[in-house]
């Protein structure tokens, strides 16, 4: 069973957000207790999925990939199985981020990276529109991103 955070908890989990490559020893300073019981905590909290990963933000703009493209994507048929089928497709790209399933006139938001339009292009021709049951795709193309981030609000 799940323990509730405490305010020490929430402490630590914004001090990981900010930065997970701190060190047991400065995060214990930060949220004001000594180090072993810090690490205590950030193990129990590893162990109890509050903490799922750590890992390195890459910028994407600095590693060639200039277009962000939010794809909605609805499916001809929507049994339990036509999704799955499509889920299972959708993890398999590189290129998509994220999917999400939703409620409403679609069924999956995807949020695509690629070097360029020309490259969303060839993703889109090549490999998404390809997928069988798509009937309707919808790109959106990031001009500019306002606020990114994955900290949570703790």
């Amino acid at each position: 069973m799940q323990q509730e955070l405490d305010p020490l908890d929430r402490r630590i989990l914004q001090a990981l957000q900010e930065d997970a490559s701190r060190s047991t020893a400065e995060i214990a300073e930060m949220v004001g207790m000594s180090q072993s019981p810090c690490w205590r905590r950030i193990q129990r909290l590893k162990d109890e999925g509050f903490i799922r990963s750590q890992v390195a933000i890459v910028d994407r703009r600095k590693v060639g990939l200039n277009a962000q493209v939010f794809v909605l994507v609805k499916l001809t048929m929507h049994g339990r199985q036509n999704l799955d089928e499509f889920s299972d497709q959708i993890r398999a790209f590189d290129e998509v981020l994220e999917c999400h399933v939703l409620m409403g006139g679609y069924d999956f938001l995807i949020r695509v990276v690629a070097a360029d339009i020309d490259a969303y292009h060839t993703f889109f021709f090549d490999k998404l529109s390809r997928l069988p049951g798509v009937q309707e795709v919808n790109s959106v193309i990031s001009l500019s991103e306002i606020k990114s981030t994955t900290a949570l609000p703790l």
